[in-house]
């Protein structure tokens, strides 16, 4: 996408650029030498006079259709430009541009509420980009002893970008053995967090 871009408007500052090298006055192209009879009307009102007819016919008559070769050409625009001794450019419109990325996707923290279980107190909060759960982590959990030992169980299972919080992105989580009162704590709070998001 890029190369073509690249591409178009290379191409289009070279037909510009040779646009106004052709049309400038002096740009070391010699003016064609046309007949007085396909000559421009100078402005003013006035013509150039008609040269003899090459079939010897008398000035002002019309010769037949047969005996013309070429239409007369309406002068350009350019060439009575050049006439007037102006120059004329032609701007070519830039290529639109365009965008590849897509559109980025928010990230948000949602926390659960508190809820209060036979070892204390947790709570847990999610991390979402968009819709999706990437990221979980349990708060205020236990710590020491034969409680602590149950949190950190629930922390390495439930937990992290890698947790099974993540790979079901629902609060529908198997229960770990033998913390089966913070197992249940954790997924009501997640619940929660899931309902507010």
């Amino acid at each position: 996408m890029r190369r073509a871009l690249l591409a178009i408007t290379g191409l289009a500052a070279g037909t510009t650029a040779l646009v106004v090298l052709k049309g400038a006055p002096g740009a070391g192209q010699a003016t064609p030498d046309v007949p007085a009879a396909l000559a421009p009307v100078v402005p003013g009102g006035s013509a150039a006079p008609e040269p003899p007819s090459p079939t010897g016919s008398a000035p002002g008559v019309t010769p037949s259709p047969r005996a013309s070769a070429k239409p007369t050409p309406k002068p350009s625009a350019d060439r009575s430009a050049a006439s007037r001794g102006g120059t004329r450019t032609r701007t070519t419109p830039a290529a639109p541009r365009t965008t590849t990325s897509a559109p980025k996707a928010t990230t948000r923290t949602v926390t659960g509420p508190s809820v209060t279980y036979e070892y204390g107190s947790l709570q847990v909060r999610i991390t979402l980009s968009g819709s999706r759960i990437v990221d979980a982590t349990g708060i205020g959990l236990p710590l020491g002893g034969q409680s602590g030992q149950r949190s950190d169980d629930v922390q390495a299972r439930y937990s992290g970008t890698s947790g099974e919080v993540v790979a079901r992105q629902s609060a529908n989580l198997s229960t770990v053995s033998g913390a089966t009162y913070t197992s249940t704590a954790y997924k009501q709070s997640l619940q929660a967090a899931l309902d507010k998001a």
